[in-house]
């Protein structure tokens, strides 16, 4: 997976970001976000949706990716 652009970048991150979260949850019962931003505050809920919109990106991303590479012609030598 190569990422081409800036929001591609961003939205990997996100989405590393919330696994890694939902993975303390799990574990730990610990919430990063709500620890470093307050439980059910404004700024918690905007990085929750950011990290929604990230996943539904990544999957575009993928789909994107998967395309480009059935659509590549081979290069010959």
């Amino acid at each position: 997976m190569a990422v081409r652009n800036p929001v591609d970048l961003i939205a990997l991150i996100l989405v590393i970001v919330g696994g890694l979260n939902w993975g303390l949850v799990g574990l730990f019962d610990f919430n990063l976000v709500a620890a470093i931003f307050g439980e059910g505050s404004t700024l918690s809920r905007i990085i929750y949706i950011l990290v929604g919109l990230a996943a539904l990106y990544m999957i575009y991303f993928t789909v994107r990716a998967e395309t480009y590479q059935t659509h590549e012609t081979p290069v010959r030598h």
